[in-house]
């Protein structure tokens, strides 16, 4: 059960409990993340209806990750998940530059809301093995990132599939929540 992930959150959270949300667009990767890092492979997914929900617990750790679906008709209901999220891990799929406007809308919005506004914030630029995908310096241009001023953020290439990038963003994660910032 994802030994390593288990291991790093226990070692870095203490007796610290977390409550974190994959939010982004549908297909953006999200589902195929939270089952890479909880089982350390790639498992085949179906759009999620609904949400899934991962608990790992090691020496009195308890980590939540709630993935949430991202089609169109779902996302209004992300807001019923937002009460106390310490962090949101925006997925983004990088090769969807069609629809990257749309990415960018929907995380100023999540940004704006009120109980989400202590939450520190980890974007996936997903999906770097596709053709045409943007770089991080692209989709933070995209998302115009440079406009958020008042939380702590970072950006990470990855590739789910192949489980890149995905530790270095939790590392991140997981030392910026150790440390209270955000």
């Amino acid at each position: 059960m994802g030994i390593l992930f288990t291991r790093m959150f226990s070692s870095l959270f203490g007796n610290k409990e977390a409550r974190i949300l994959v939010l982004g667009l549908d297909n953006a990767g999200k589902t195929t993340i939270l089952y890479r890092l909880q089982m350390g492979e790639v498992v085949s997914t179906i759009p999620t209806i609904g949400f899934n929900v991962e608990t790992v617990q090691y020496n009195n750790i308890k980590f939540q990750v709630w993935d949430l679906g991202g089609q169109t008709s779902i996302r209004p209901y992300w807001r019923c998940y937002f009460p106390n999220t310490q962090a949101v891990i925006y997925v983004v799929d990088s090769s969807d530059t069609d629809r990257i406007g749309i990415a960018k809308e929907e995380f100023h919005a999540i940004l704006e809301e009120e109980e989400l506004k202590g939450a520190v914030v980890l974007i996936f630029a997903n999906k770097q093995d596709l053709p045409g995908a943007l770089d991080d310096a692209a989709v933070t241009e995209a998302l115009e990132l440079h406009k958020i001023k008042s939380r702590q953020w970072a950006i990470f290439k990855t590739c789910a599939v192949k489980g890149e990038g995905l530790f270095e963003g939790l590392d991140w994660l997981s030392n910026t929540l150790k440390s209270g910032s955000g």
